[in-house]
């Protein structure tokens, strides 16, 4: 089966383990996902801000080239880059003028025809009929799934069927063996692209977050957003000096937690690059119930 992929700018940077990680289980399960040839940055989150045209131009260039590739199908695991690709995809399938306008900027058509699919789409479509014979250990551990903004907003782009309360991540860890809990901040904003400009609000805001998946016994942190894991996971310094007592729960992306339940070495999925450690997690792996 092959999908197209699109991993933009933080799939290659700063969350090179999520590409790492989704590669790693697509390919257990037989899925080849084929890159979209010469794809640009999205825009997020600089362009959409300052002028309209650009923010839809330069996703749109990126959907001309996969139709220009043949792919009907992409693969957006970044949560910002899934936004602005099916933003723009919007604009194109609503308005003829626009269409044709941002044709004319990128000189090549563009229809917005691939269908965009998020993660979780990609895991319940492709991974998971199959993932069952390949799954040989158990996350035998409780896991806060956390979403954060642009995996759940807006409801119309991300097409969850609980957008207040999402449970697709869920299903996912509950595939894996781990044990999901129910808590308070699986949507709330961990303070996104402040991450440089205002790491105090990012500390402020993902304290919260942190704290509160503890406080119900949490022993992870799953996501699927590389700006969530970088704010949650390198900002964890500056998140404990909020937090009456610091922890060091580590903050795994869903398709890091799907691998390690499929027997693929961390090292492959790049969990020896955080900087919380994640050994506690993978120590759990395989581990009988008491």
């Amino acid at each position: 089966m092959r999908v197209g992929y699109y991993p933009g700018c933080s799939l290659q940077g700063s969350g090179r383990e999520y590409s790492e990680s989704l590669f790693a289980v697509a390919e257990k399960c037989g899925i080849v996902l084929e890159e979209i040839n010469d794809w640009n940055c999205c825009g997020a989150s600089a362009a959409h801000t300052l002028n309209h045209d650009l923010s839809v131009a330069l996703p749109a260039r990126t959907l001309a080239l996969a139709e220009k590739q043949g792919l009907e199908q992409i693969l957006v695991p970044c949560a910002a880059c899934f936004s602005r690709l099916a933003t723009a995809q919007q604009e194109l399938v609503s308005s003829e003028a626009m269409k044709t306008k941002i044709s004319d900027y990128l000189e090549m058509p563009v229809q917005g025809s691939a269908r965009i699919l998020t993660v979780f789409e990609f895991l319940q479509e492709h991974i998971f009929p199959v993932a069952d014979q390949y799954i040989v250990n158990k996350l035998n551990h409780k896991t806060a799934c956390y979403y954060g903004c642009l995996l759940s907003r807006p409801k119309d782009l991300t097409r969850l069927e609980r957008p207040e309360d999402p449970m697709e991540m869920e299903a996912v860890m509950e595939k894996a063996g781990a044990e999901p809990i129910d808590w308070a901040f699986k949507t709330e904003c961990c303070g996104a692209g402040l991450s440089v400009s205002r790491t105090d609000i990012v500390a402020k805001l993902s304290a919260k977050i942190v704290e509160d998946a503890v406080s119900r016994g949490a022993e992870s942190i799953v996501v699927a957003c590389p700006m969530c894991q970088m704010n949650l996971d390198l900002r964890r310094k500056e998140i404990n000096k909020q937090m009456d007592q610091g922890s060091d729960i580590p903050v795994m992306f869903v398709t890091q937690a799907l691998g390690l339940s499929m027997g693929i070495s961390a090292d492959k999925l790049g969990l020896n690059r955080h900087f919380v450690s994640t050994g506690k997690v993978v120590s759990c792996v395989g581990r009988k119930e008491v």
